[in-house]
This record gives C-alpha cells, sequence and structure tokens, in this order.
C-alpha cells in the first residue's frame, strides 16, 4: 500500500516524500534549538529558584509539561493555513519567546526573590516562576512534531517517516546538548547561547515558509479524519506501554546521571556527556524502529521491545557497578581536558547505548500502533508524544522526589526494570497469538527479566565514597555509613591508618587528617577571632559540622544557623565526626535550614555578624552559583556592620584559570578581601578567602587580649588540636589581599552570574597538580603587610620576620 504521503501526490510506496530531507534538516535544527533553550533555561532558574531536587523536579515538569500540552493542544485545533507556515509559525514563535524570556528573566527573578517563601508557598511560587518562563515556548515546541507530521498518512510507510522526523530532532538535540555545553556557555555565556538558538529558530522559521511557496498544501482532512477518529477505539494498551516507557526513560536516566555523576565527577561537562549520549541512543533507536514498521507487527514489537529494554537496563546496572570502576587508563592522570571528557565519553556509551536503543525505537512502534491511513496523523503522534511525555514526567518526580531517598538507587533500577517487564506484557498479551511457543517465548523471556531484577548487585558504599577512584582504593578503608538522600549521598568511610572520611557524591569532603581539620577550623576560628564581639553565625554547607562546630567554642556567639542542602549529612557527620565538630547539630545554639545555600541567602532577610562558607568544589555542577559576583554581593548584604565572611577554596584539582577566576571575582566584590593559605607538608594546598565590610586592619594586642582571656581556653584547645599554638601560627597563614593580586589577575574573568564561568573552567581543570605552584604564584605578588597588622611594634615585626621567613 502506498503511503500517500499528503506533501506531494507523486508519492509512491518506498520512495522518500518531496522535500522530505529538507523537513528532516530543519526538524534536527529545531531539535537543536530547543536543548540549547534547556540548558540554558535550567541553569538560569535555578539561580532563582535554587537547585534542590524539588526546584529541579519543578523545572522538569514544567518543562516536560509544556512539551505534553503542545502535542495534545495542537492536532485538536483546525489549521487553515499550509502546513509549512504553521510550522514556521510556531518556530518563529518559540524564538520570540525566548528573547522575551532573555530580556525579562532578571526582573522575574527579582520578584520571585521579593516574595519567596518556604513550604508550600516556596514550591508554588517556584512553579509559577517556571510557568512563566518555560511554558508557552514549550508548548510551542510539543505542537511542532504534531505538526509535521500531519502531512503523512498513518500507513506503515508513512509512519516510518514520523519516526524518522523523531529521530532527526533527537539528534539535533545532541548536537545542541554538546554545542551548549562544550562551547556556547563554556567559551561565551547565557545570553549569547540564547541568542543562537533564537537565531536557529528564525532560520528555521523563514526556510520552512519560503518552502511552502513550493510544495502544494495538502487538502483539508480534518473533517474526514474527524469522523474516523470517533469510530476508532483508542487502544490503551500502546498507551498505556508507552506511557510506562516514557516513566522508566526518566526515571533511570536520573538514576544513571546520579551514579554516573559519582564515577565520573559531576562536572557540567558530565552532565552534557550523559545527556548527549542518551539522546543519541534514542536518536539512533528511532531510525531502527522507523525501518522496521513496515515488516513487522507494531503493537507486539513493542511489547518485546520493552522486554529487551529490560535486558538493556540490567546492562546498565552492571556495567556501573561492576566494570566501569576498574576500567584502567589515563583518564585520572591525563592533562588533557579533551582526552579525559573523550574517555568519559566511552565510559558513557558502553554503559548507556543498549538500553537507550529500546526507549528510541519504542516511539515509531507505538506510533504504528495507533495509526490508522484516515485518521489525523498528527493526534495519532501528539497522542503517543504526550503519554511518552506525562509517563517521563510521573517516573522522574517519583524516582528523584521519593524513590531514591525512600529505597536507594538499587532497589529503584529493580523497580523501572521490573516495570518495563511489565509494560511488555501490556502491549503483547492482547494481541499474542495463544500458541504453545508464542505463551512460552513471552513467559520466558518475562522470567529472564525477573531474574534480571531480582539479581542485580547493590550499588557498593565505595562507588558513593570514591566515585572515580573506587578501583584504586577498594580495600585500603572500611564503609562504615552511607545513605542516599534526596539531593545527595553520604558515605562515611574509616581508613586503615584510623583517619574518618565524609564523603559526598563520589567525592572526598572532609576527613580528620590534622592538615583537613586545620582548614575546616580556619574558616570558623579566623572571623570569630578577629570580630570583635560576633554573636550570629550562618554557616554555609554542613559537611563534617567542623566549620561550624568552631563557633560553639565561643561563647558570645549566640546563634548558629546553617544552610545545608542535603538532610541525610549532618546526623551522619554528627555520629562519625561528633568529636571533632563538638556535636554542633545538637547544640541548642544551633538551627539548621535545608536549603539550597544560594537561594536562602537570596530570599532570606535575616543579618549575620559572621558568614562562613564551606561549599562543595567548584567543578561540581551548580557549586559555582557560591563563587558568583552576584552570590558574593549578596552575602554583604546580609552581613551586619563590621561583619566578617570566610570561604574555604581548594588548591587541588584546579588549573590556574580556575584559581584566577576564583581571585578576581572574590576581590571584585570584596576589593579588601584577604587570602590565607593551608599547607600540606609545607606545600601549598588549600586556601580560606576572608572579607570584612572595610579595610583590614588586625591589631595584634587586641586579638591576643582576646584569644588569651580565660573563657577562651576552649578555643586555644580546637587551635592547639590543629598544630596552631599562638596567634603567630594562625597569622602566619596570611598570604596576600586584593592589591597585591591585582597584577596577577587583574585580566581573569569573574564569575557572573550570566555565565557561571567558573562551571566551565573548573571542569577543565579537575586534573591539575598545581596545588603548590598556584600557592607560590600568591607568595611571589605578597607584599608586606604592614598596614594589616598593628599594635605591640614588637609583636608585629615578630610576625613580620614569620612571615618572611617561614614560608
Amino acid at each position: 500500500m502506498s503511503p500517500e504521503v499528503i506533501v506531494t501526490p507523486s508519492s509512491t510506496s518506498g520512495t522518500t516524500p518531496k522535500h522530505f530531507s529538507i523537513l528532516l534538516i530543519l526538524f534536527g535544527l529545531s531539535g537543536c534549538a530547543a536543548l540549547i533553550y534547556e540548558v540554558v533555561w535550567y541553569q538560569s532558574l535555578q539561580l532563582a529558584i535554587g537547585s534542590t531536587s524539588v526546584s529541579l523536579g519543578v523545572l522538569l515538569a514544567t518543562y516536560m509539561g509544556g512539551l505534553c500540552i503542545g502535542s495534545l493542544w495542537f492536532p485538536r485545533r483546525k489549521w487553515k493555513q499550509h502546513p509549512l507556515k504553521v510550522y514556521a509559525g510556531l518556530e518563529a514563535g518559540i524564538g520570540v519567546f525566548a528573547l522575551v524570556v532573555q530580556l525579562l528573566l532578571p526582573y522575574l527573578s527579582s520578584v520571585y526573590m521579593t516574595g519567596a517563601e518556604h513550604g508550600l508557598e516556596s514550591m508554588l511560587l517556584r512553579g509559577a516562576l517556571a510557568a512563566v518562563v518555560m511554558l508557552i515556548p514549550t508548548i510551542l515546541m510539543g505542537a511542532s512534531l504534531p505538526a509535521i507530521v500531519r502531512w503523512i498518512k498513518g500507513t506503515p510507510d508513512g509512519v516510518a517517516w514520523w519516526g524518522y522526523l523523531y529521530g532527526g530532532n533527537t539528534a539535533g538535540a545532541v548536537v545542541g546538548c554538546l554545542i551548549a555545553g562544550f562551547y556556547l556557555l563554556r567559551v561565551f555565556n547565557m545570553a549569547t547561547a540564547t541568542y543562537v538558538a533564537v537565531a536557529i529558530n528564525f532560520a528555521v522559521a523563514a526556510a520552512s515558509y519560503v518552502l511552502a511557496d513550493s510544495v502544494k498544501a495538502p487538502e483539508d482532512l480534518d473533517e474526514g479524519r474527524t469522523a474516523a477518529a470517533e469510530r476508532s477505539p483508542i487502544n490503551w494498551p500502546v498507551y498505556i506501554t508507552i506511557a510506562l516507557s516514557g516513566a522508566t526513560a526518566l526515571g533511570a536516566e536520573i538514576v544513571w546521571t546520579r551514579l554516573l555523576g559519582y564515577l565520573l565527577l559531576g562536572t557540567v561537562y558530565v552532565f552534557a556527556i550523559i545527556l548527549a549520549v542518551f539522546l543519541f541512543g534514542l536518536a539512533l533507536g528511532s531510525a531502527a524502529g522507523s525501518a522496521l514498521v513496515k515488516k513487522i507487527k507494531p503493537q507486539s514489537a513493542l511489547g518485546w521491545c520493552q522486554l529487551f529494554l529490560a535486558f538493556g537496563m540490567a546492562w546498565t546496572a552492571y556495567a556501573i557497578v561492576n566494570s566501569l570502576p576498574y576500567w584502567q587508563d589515563d583518564v585520572l592522570t591525563t592533562a588533557d581536558p579533551w582526552h579525559m571528557y573523550y574517555l568519559d565519553v566511552k565510559r558513557v556509551v558502553y554503559a548507556l547505548l543498549p538500553a537507550t536503543l529500546f526507549w528510541g525505537a519504542s516511539f515509531p512502534l507505538a506510533c504504528a500502533a495507533v495509526a490508522r491511513p484516515g485518521e489525523d496523523s498528527g493526534r495519532a503522534a501528539g497522542g503517543i508524544y504526550a503519554a511518552n511525555t506525562l509517563g517521563g514526567i510521573v517516573g522522574a518526580l517519583l524516582v528523584s522526589l521519593w524513590m531514591i531517598p525512600a529505597i536507594g538507587s538499587h532497589a529503584t533500577e529493580q523497580v523501572m526494570l521490573v516495570t518495563a517487564a511489565l509494560s511488555a506484557l501490556v502491549a503483547i498479551v492482547p494481541v499474542m497469538r495463544k500458541s504453545f511457543f508464542s505463551v512460552a517465548a513471552v513467559g520466558a523471556a518475562t522470567a529472564v527479566a525477573m531474574l534480571f531484577a531480582w539479581t542485580m548487585d547493590p550499588v557498593p558504599g565505595e562507588l558513593i565514597a570514591y566515585g572515580r577512584r573506587m578501583g584504586i582504593n577498594q580495600g585500603f578503608s572500611k564503609i562504615l555509613y552511607t545513605k542516599e538522600g534526596r539531593n545527595s549521598s553520604v558515605a562515611i568511610s574509616r581508613w586503615n591508618n584510623g583517619t574518618v572520611y565524609v564523603n559526598v557524591n563520589g567525592h572526598v569532603e572532609a576527613t580528620t587528617e590534622i592538615f583537613d581539620m586545620k582548614l575546616q577550623r580556619m574558616v570558623g576560628h579566623l572571623p570569630a577571632l578577629l570580630h570583635p564581639n560576633p554573636k550570629s553565625v550562618l554557616g554555609i554547607g554542613f559537611g563534617a559540622g567542623v566549620s561550624a562546630g568552631t563557633f560553639t567554642r565561643y561563647p558570645g556567639i549566640e546563634h548558629i544557623t546553617v544552610c545545608e542542602i542535603e538532610p541525610v549529612i549532618p546526623p551522619a557527620s554528627t555520629k562519625y565526626f561528633g568529636e571533632q565538630d563538638y556535636r554542633v547539630a545538637l547544640n541548642p545554639k544551633t538551627r539548621i535550614v535545608f536549603d539550597d545555600a544560594r537561594h536562602y541567602l537570596m530570599t532570606a532577610n535575616d543579618k549575620y555578624d559572621i558568614i562562613a562558607s564551606d561549599p562543595l568544589d567548584v567543578f561540581v555542577k551548580g557549586t559555582a552559583a557560591l563563587y558568583s559576583k552576584e552570590y558574593f554581593e549578596s552575602v554583604k548584604r546580609h552581613l551586619n556592620p563590621g561583619g566578617m565572611f570566610s570561604l574555604y577554596v581548594p588548591l587541588y584539582e584546579t588549573d590556574e584559570p580556575t584559581f584566577m577566576s576564583e581571585l578576581r571575582t572574590f576581590f571584585v566584590a570584596f576589593p579588601e578581601g584577604s587570602v590565607w593559605a593551608n599547607l600540606r607538608d609545607g606545600l601549598g594546598y588549600d586556601m580560606v578567602f576572608f572579607a570584612q565590610l572595610g579595610p583590614l586592619r588586625i591589631n595584634l594586642d587586641t586579638v591576643e587580649a582576646k584569644f588569651s582571656a580565660p573563657e577562651h581556653e576552649p578555643v586555644r584547645q580546637s587551635l592547639r588540636d590543629i598544630g596552631i599554638n599562638n596567634l603567630y601560627d594562625l597569622f602566619s597563614t596570611y598570604t596576600g589581599n586584593s592589591k597585591d593580586m591585582y597584577p596577577w589577575v587583574k585580566d581573569a574573568p569573574p564569575n557572573t552570574d550570566g555565565d557561571l564561568k567558573l562551571s566551565y573552567l573548573a571542569g577543565w581543570g579537575i586534573n591539575a597538580t598545581l596545588d603548590d605552584y598556584l600557592y607560590r604564584q600568591m607568595l611571589r605578588y605578597r607584599k608586606t603587610p604592614t598596614q594589616v597588622f598593628t599594635g605591640d611594634p614588637t609583636r608585629v615585626q615578630t610576625l613580620l620576620s614569620v612571615l618572611t621567613n617561614g614560608q
């Protein structure tokens, strides 16, 4: 039977419709622009509403909800215009609204922050902001597939072209994902990325509009198709199956992104790679499924596709836990970031590709199972797309907000695999021939899938603790505790030498090693000693609790607020680091707020005498927002007169451009800021950035009197425990101030909310081993701090001698 392609009367069975290759390119470009928008909007909106799982769930539900609405809304309207002109209008509309969003988002964010609350009101307000920004353009994006496929009738040959268009759009999304992550946002900023996507939309719109003049418009078939649709029963098993397929796809993607984030480090580039490979598999699978729809029974094939998908999911679970951690190559040592991320691509393709192929093939098979030649092609394809998208929303929200924190990644993977196997039966059983062979084949395949789920190995604690170093660290420590939370996962380990580690998402965050303890306590002791009379403290990030716990040593401090994104971390640290953090979480002065630190600081009204920040490493996706100029300005607004700010910054796993940008940004916001070093075996290791509202003047006599006061014996003991026996030991860590460092960092790009440049710089330098080099560079530029330290001339001269000769 001829596909009866409406685009041109001369189309015959098995031939490519006229202008189809052009439409395929246009639809691919549309997918490219859509993914650029998705990346940019998610990054922009997280600056306003935070990056907690709830916030990400709101963004995901809004973005995919718009796609779902568009795919249902468009086919239910009668369009008198030429289909290509309708499609041109959709693309132009996306570009126009994207421009409006780019111009208005700063103002919308300000309105949100002014009225932001916590609890249900906050969730509703976050949803409202996400809807204002994303809903209209995503509705138009969702309408684009039904608009295109209405050109092609629902015959087996015709449905194949639907699948090729879907695959082409997804392939374009792969390109958009990689261009945004590895080029536009790394080299430029979010505004430039948006303008590139807008230009693509307008180019697609213009090309579609021009092409419409050379292609005969199809006849209006709405009335005939509507009548046929009324006579055709809804094939519920197919819609249920494709919805469950969407749920397992998005649910599994969230689990695997989380686990691969441990294994590869959660940089912006790793997330781009995972998403690109996932989309690449969908595109290939869609092309393969489209090629098969003419040769097989689609509903039965859809069911078998879900069974093979279950096998693919079992493979991914095995690869992540039992294979990838033990690969031997130079991913940990190469100085070439392109090579490092190439090795990451190999790992992700190896783990994810098999399963994604079957998810991709499911879409054209489902379309073929419900399509009828006399019915509206747009309604059929749009209905399948909407069901798949709606299932994806439900699966993603269930997995991220409930399943992972409630039952863990391992059990979640098992549920996803079993769901895929059961969805296969939903599609196969209604159309299965009741022969012994058919029943036995389906039963055996389902039993094997269930067996794979039952025997799936759990996620080892070493993976949560050591990530990409799991293979080389295994056997040298004992995992004492693991817990997967809604936003992060924590593992507590004790090494064979007795050192205890707090590890978050595959990376060490704190240890009981004296050089780590020194840094964590310096973050607290520096501002607490230098402030004349601190009463209130805000700690950014709980971690091991050591920095926050330092403030409990000062009897004058009355209130300690700690903002921590992950609720499972404080109890774990209290249990295993209670001696080191003075059980600060249980102290009656302490209040812990569970929120994204940036979101809390941007929306709260409280002011503090001290703000001490100990965030995750800057290369972790999202952390650069805690190092931006705008964030530092917000810190200043939340400091009382005379207030002080301290910030942990590592030198390890950092290259020179990254560290210079960190310094430059800090000094732009705090022109009187200074830097203080923590050494490891006499070599540079990490730093405390320190700032105050006004010039830094340290009167050694005043600080000595405070330090020596009888009530501050707990302070002195806390410092002695980390090898600081007097003020000379503490102040000899002074490494310079903004004026000293200006000649070195003046040309470095500051990290702003508009580009979050540090996310991309830091991800480029995580294999660097420049710890001591960066420290020595700062010493080269440091001038003798005669204006910083005052007081008794003998004390001052003694300290200056220590600074000159001791480093």
